[in-house]
């Protein structure tokens, strides 16, 4: 087990290196000269020199790329073409209510889904089982920023239960944060409950036609610790994996929903920033968010060693 738990570890270095390379290159080999950018359609050609010198960008690729990875490593991600604000301090300020958010959601979808999808395998070819089918269906079909605008007019608009939109930190009170974030956490949780009672619902009907389930029940054991105890830590791999990536999906930021209301995080951030051509930002936000994926499926990859005796023992 702590040979694995060391491969998988030190397999971190290498994708990160790659993802790395990658966007420096793919940014400085796009169209668009951040020069331009800062100076203006005013600027003169002398002038657009001095800010390219100023940048580093005369240098050598190999060089820019040595500099770059110096500061990086030192938790230097530039400063901001368009509002000339170190990114770092950006990223602070808008990673709270993604990553808020983000927990929300996904404490919500498991709560829900996790017992949806146990159900459904419990209750095969029942309607419990086809209700479940049907929710799972439905919350892939429908658009999430439709969701959104459903719950708004329903529970904002006609109920006048909750805000519209707006998000406040928890430190301004619970509960002003609680209102503002349950729209968008019933909104996004609705995907993710259809796919993770969907995985759930598979994963255990799988497992509940093994031997020792069938040997669990002939010996008398409770239905309840059969299916919790037995059945779903057994089935808990692909459940795991399936809440890990959508947990990383929302925490790289979630567009559309922080569109819909108004949230002032990550998603929204990095949609600024390519519409600006925020050279700096872009990179910061696509390393943050292969970091997000590479750390969370290491924590996956991991959690398997307390499901699976294989690499266990």
């Amino acid at each position: 087990m702590f040979g694995y738990i060391i491969r998988r570890i030190l397999a971190v270095i290498p994708v990160m290196t790659i993802v790395a390379i990658f966007v420096f290159l793919l940014l400085r080999l796009t169209p668009g000269d951040p020069a331009a950018i800062i100076a203006g359609d005013m600027a003169t050609p002398a002038q657009l020199e001095r800010i390219r010198t100023n940048l580093g960008l005369n240098d050598p690729l190999h060089e820019q790329f040595v500099t770059w990875i110096g500061l990086l490593l030192q938790g230097d991600f530039g400063t901001s073409l368009i509002s000339n604000t170190p990114v770092s301090s950006m990223i602070g300020q808008r990673i709270w209510p993604t990553f808020n958010i983000a927990v929300l959601t996904i404490l919500l979808s498991v709560l829900i889904a996790v017992p949806m999808g146990v159900l459904a395998a419990w209750r095969h070819r029942t309607w419990a089982d086809y209700a479940v089918m049907a929710f799972s269906v439905l919350g892939f079909s429908i658009p999430v920023f439709v969701i959104g605008y459903i719950f708004i007019q329903v529970f904002s608009i006609e109920l006048k239960w909750l805000p519209v939109q707006g998000y406040k930190a928890p430190s301004e009170g619970f509960w002003a944060f609680l209102s503002r974030a349950i729209l968008p956490c019933l909104t996004l949780a609705t995907i993710y409950v259809a796919l993770i009672a969907r995985m759930t619902r598979a994963s255990m009907l799988e497992v509940l036609g093994e031997d020792y389930i069938r040997t669990a029940r002939a010996k008398g054991v409770s239905e309840k610790i059969v299916l919790f105890r037995h059945a779903l830590s057994n089935a808990a791999v692909p459940i795991m994996t399936i809440i890990g990536t959508g947990f990383a999906l929302l925490i790289g930021g979630v567009v559309v929903t922080e569109s819909v209301f108004n949230i002032p995080g990550i998603g929204r951030l990095t949609v600024d920033a390519v519409l600006a051509r925020d050279y700096p930002v872009i990179q910061a936000m696509i390393l943050l968010t292969s970091a997000i994926y590479v750390f969370i499926n290491l924590v996956i990859d991991l959690s398997y060693t307390f499901f699976d005796p294989r690499i266990r023992y």
